[in-house]
C-alpha cells in the first residue's frame, strides 16, 4: 500500500477530483493548507500599504491505495493539476505499513 500526498493550487481541486474519479478513485482526504516553495510568496496592497504574503493558499490531497493503482493516480493528478507555471505543486508517495478500518476491524487492503 502507498500513501499519495499532493499539494496543488486551490482552483485545480475539481479538475483533480474528476480526473481521479475517471480512473476509479473516489476516496480521499482534502485539507486547505498554506505554504511556499520557489514562488516565495508575493506582495499585496491593503489600505494603501504594501505587505509581503509569505504563505500561499494550497490544497493537500491524501490518498491511500494498493500498489497497482498508484501510477494511475499520479498520472491523473499530474495531468489535471498542471498549469505549466511556477507553484503547480508536488506529489509525494510514501509506503504504508498497515491500515485498519475502525468500524469493522478490517485490515490493510480490505480497509482501504
Amino acid at each position: 500500500m502507498k500513501k499519495i500526498e499532493a499539494i496543488i493550487k486551490p482552483f485545480k481541486m475539481d479538475d483533480v477530483r474528476e480526473a481521479l474519479a475517471e480512473v476509479g478513485i473516489s476516496g480521499m482526504t482534502v485539507s486547505e493548507v498554506k505554504g511556499f516553495g520557489r514562488q516565495k510568496g508575493h506582495t499585496e496592497l491593503y489600505r494603501g500599504a504594501e505587505y509581503q504574503v509569505d504563505f500561499l493558499p494550497k490544497i493537500k490531497i491524501e490518498l491511500v491505495l494498493d500498489d497497482e493503482r498508484v501510477e494511475q493516480a499520479i498520472e491523473a493528478i499530474e495531468s489535471s493539476a498542471k498549469t505549466g507555471k511556477i507553484g503547480d505543486g508536488k506529489i509525494f508517495v510514501y509506503n504504508v505499513e498497515s491500515a485498519v478500518r475502525i468500524r469493522t476491524g478490517e485490515q490493510n487492503e480490505e480497509a482501504i
